[in-house]
């Protein structure tokens, strides 16, 4: 072997050792893969089953029940609630109590007796396209196969099942996804950025210079979130206006219920950057917890995939993020025009997640710097 190749060999052995003392990193680097891969695999589905659905049933009759029961048979449609008028119908959707309707009316029964075909109407949330196109196929399909058994062998026209998308009436998956984007820019950035600030402080040691100045703990933390802070809403801003004007996302609700509910939701992705600076020591790691934790946030908050697909464990998991309510509030101020009482139970969840959050930061942070 030539004697120039020493050095390369030496410095290879040596990086191999690094590598070997710095055990959280290769941990990460093989650990969180292995986790993810297992968890994703299992939580993501695209086949959307199991819709929550209203029932307005004007005919009352034992062939608009079969309906009914032929729907919960296709698996597409849950019933959870029977509704007595169209108003309770566009509220319980509007506040994201239920994805789809079936509105069979008064005259149901009477046509399928004349032997000419009925109609029925379901009502589509297609403000997700991916869950409203398997609604509507699953609707269409029932009606062509759908026979009373009270007819017994005769012959009788298949029933018109008519799908009416709301809010998204063209399908389009900009419309859904481009207000989600706001969430998930939001999170990545203010949790990533705001830990890697940090440890860049600690790795530069100016971050002990701050602490044996007169400021106290405390204030030193909201000193660095609140700028932070700040950079939140005028980078949701940015994506509103281009979205507006790229994509012509609609804004139907109010802008100041949404800025004023974004709050908590920027708080807690601040509290959990600051969180993980506890638990790294080097820059490469912050930026490796950070990607650990949204890459969960992204997949199993409803932000790519509906999580009506999901198992119910990937759904208790998608309910301990910050970011599966915050989608709830975006999408529906900007595409439903929901107000801020039907928003309440999202908003006081992503307060909890605040202060929970933020206070496990505090705790960690002033043990670290001790």
């Amino acid at each position: 072997m030539n004697v120039r190749q020493w050095p390369f060999w030496a410095m290879l052995r040596k990086e191999f050792i690094q590598m070997r003392r710095d055990r959280l990193t290769l941990a990460m680097m093989i650990g969180i893969p292995s986790i993810q891969l297992a968890l994703f695999g299992f939580a993501i589905r695209t086949e959307v089953r199991h819709l929550p659905t209203l029932v307005l049933d004007d005919a009352r009759s034992r062939e608009s029940r079969e309906l009914v029961q032929s729907l919960v048979n296709s698996t597409y449609f849950d019933i959870v609630e029977e509704v007595r008028s169209r108003e309770q119908v566009a509220d319980r959707i509007g506040r994201g109590k239920a994805a789809a309707a079936v509105i069979i009316p008064a005259t149901f029964t009477r046509d399928l007796k004349r032997r000419r075909g009925a109609e029925a109407q379901v009502i589509v949330d297609a403000a997700d396209p991916l869950a409203s196109q398997a609604a509507m196929q699953g609707a269409a399909l029932v009606g062509l196969r759908f026979r009373p058994a009270t007819f017994g062998t005769a012959s009788t026209a298949p029933v018109e099942v008519r799908v009416r998308p709301w809010y998204n009436p063209m399908l389009t998956s900009s419309t859904y996804i481009v207000p989600g984007i706001i969430g998930v820019l939001l999170s990545m950035t203010m949790i990533v950025i705001n830990a890697m600030a940090v440890v860049r402080e600690r790795e530069r040691g100016t971050l002990e210079q701050l602490i044996v100045t007169p400021i106290d703990r405390t204030s030193l933390m909201l000193g660095k979130i609140i700028p932070f802070l700040l950079v939140g809403y005028v980078q949701m801003s940015v994506v509103l206006l281009l979205g507006k004007l790229l994509f012509h996302i609609p804004i139907r609700g109010d802008l100041v219920t949404l800025y004023l509910f974004a709050f908590p939701f920027i708080v807690a992705s601040l509290g959990l950057g600051l969180f993980f600076s506890t638990l790294v020591q080097t820059q490469a790691q912050a930026m490796q917890a950070g990607f650990m934790f949204i890459m969960p946030n992204i997949l199993l908050s409803g932000f790519m995939f509906p999580r009506a697909a999901m198992p119910e464990p990937a759904q208790w998991l998608g309910l301990a993020l910050p970011l599966t309510y915050f989608l709830e509030v975006l999408r529906g101020i900007l595409l439903k025009g929901v107000g801020a009482a039907e928003l309440m139970p999202e908003f006081w969840a992503m307060c909890g997640f605040a202060v929970v959050i933020v206070a496990m930061s505090v705790r960690r942070f002033h043990k670290t710097l001790e």
